[in-house]
């Protein structure tokens, strides 16, 4: 699975993009968000506030409950405002 990080959890975590292997029983982005939280500390303060991040899937917007499989695309971003 690829995952990518925008903005400011991209900061936090410190890296752009990760190729993981999450755990067969994640099935939906809420519980990738959940077990990336126990990657690292970074990872934990980055999510920590997960009701502030957005998630797409294959460059879908996506909710907490989407499922995920393991060949998806996976972006987590802050929310974006226009003007």
């Amino acid at each position: 699975m690829k995952i990518l990080y925008f903005a400011w959890l991209r900061s936090r975590i410190g890296l752009g993009e990760e190729e993981l292997s999450p755990p067969r029983e994640i099935a939906t982005v809420g519980q990738l968000v959940d077990w990336l939280k126990t990657r690292s500390p970074a990872h934990a303060e980055a999510f920590a506030q997960s009701a502030l991040i957005r998630a797409a899937v294959n460059q879908d917007y996506a909710g907490l409950d989407q499922a995920v499989a393991a060949n998806d695309e996976v972006a987590f971003f802050p929310p974006v405002t226009g003007g």
